[in-house]
């Protein structure tokens, strides 16, 4: 009876152990199963086909076509330049003043000459009438009132002479004062208060962004395909505008320095836009119809070259690619992917081919 009791102990036992062992194996397998990797958090698109513009982009620079150089068209002592370094000027605002007294006294007496001229003239013409009467009364001959009519003549003439020299003192005199030729910013005052100028002395130079030229050197690789009357977009880091112009001219030559063929295109009316910035060209060559485009986020390097990550079955697989042009934060993809494939777009940079993921949001790509 005693040996029973022990066998049924011992069986009960041996019961319990297993159990428990089978138990921590099963908690062992579902624990390996949690340790998989986690799927990565991605938001996908699709391949699009659309129509593109082929463009080529440069950067060169602004040159301002109105800067003009402000001189002194008189001689004289300097008595106030009334704008500074920076400050921006109004077309037809008084930007300097010079020493008008010369003139004053050159007119005063130019004004006295015209008087005494007048004076004479008016004798003569008295001379002259008293001689006709007695001509015709044959005290005298015709002769002696040739030679009165003559001197006359030159006098009236004198006249004149003198009267056109006030005006031409007046005409002096006004360009004492000193106008601004055109809207702009002062750039640069070369003279100051109490310094006497020459004729042709520079004293201003005023810059104006009305009219602008960008001057951009495409490689020459395409030089034929460029051609005046060409749409071309041009930025600037001074503004956040975008301004569409037309190539219009190309210089003959291809520059030694960098072989490059230089395209102008002219810029009016832009108030941000400064000379002797940068500016990037984008010419438009032409169009292609078709073209598979993703967001250049899609696109990642891996050591098998540019990659795309398709998404199928909850996995991304890897696609090798090859691109091509690049437009407004899309990328062309010329082989590797066809039309209307979903792919991975945010989140590509962080995948492995085979890794699972998990999608959040879909966008399509415009």
């Amino acid at each position: 009876m005693h040996k029973n009791t022990q066998l049924i102990l011992l069986i009960l036992l041996f019961t319990l152990v297993t159990g428990c062992g089978n138990k921590d194996k099963t908690a062992d397998g579902k624990a390996n199963e949690n340790k998989g990797p986690k799927p990565t958090l991605v938001t996908v698109t699709q391949v699009k086909d659309t129509a593109i513009e082929i463009t080529e982009s440069a950067v060169g620079s602004i040159e301002g076509l109105i800067d003009p150089t402000i001189a002194a068209e008189v001689a004289a002592r300097v008595v106030k330049v009334h704008v500074s370094p920076g400050q921006r000027v109004k077309k037809g605002e008084l930007i300097a003043t010079l020493d008008a007294v010369d003139f004053a006294l050159q007119r005063n007496e130019a004004q006295a000459e015209v008087a005494r001229i007048e004076a004479l003239l008016q004798n003569q013409t008295k001379i002259v009438t008293r001689s006709q009467a007695l001509v015709n009364k044959n005290f005298i001959s015709q002769n002696a009132v040739d030679t009165d009519l003559a001197q006359q003549n030159v006098l009236k003439e004198q006249l004149t002479g003198a009267k056109a020299r006030i005006d031409s003192i007046n005409h002096s005199s006004s360009k004492t004062r000193i106008y601004a030729p055109t809207d702009g910013v002062v750039e640069k005052k070369i003279v100051d208060t109490g310094e006497f100028v020459k004729v042709g002395d520079p004293l201003l130079q005023i810059i104006s962004n009305k009219r602008l030229r960008a001057h951009i050197p495409f490689p020459e690789r395409i030089s034929g395909q460029l051609r005046p009357g060409m749409k071309v977009r041009l930025s600037t880091p001074t503004s956040t505008k975008v301004v569409e112009s037309v190539i219009r001219e190309l210089k003959p030559m291809i520059t030694e320095s960098n072989r490059s063929i230089d395209v102008l295109a002219d810029v009016t009316d832009e108030a941000d836009w400064q000379p002797g910035a940068s500016v990037t060209g984008t010419v438009v060559i032409g169009e292609q119809s078709s073209a598979l485009m993703v967001p250049e986020q899609s696109v990642v390097l891996r050591p098998a070259g540019e990659v795309v990550y398709l998404v199928k079955d909850g996995k991304a697989h890897q696609a090798i690619v090859k691109t091509g042009q690049h437009q407004n934060g899309l990328v062309e993809i010329t082989e590797g992917v066809s039309a209307n494939d979903t792919i991975v777009m945010d989140g590509a940079g962080f995948l492995t081919d085979q890794a699972p993921i998990q999608i959040t949001t879909s966008h399509t790509a415009q």
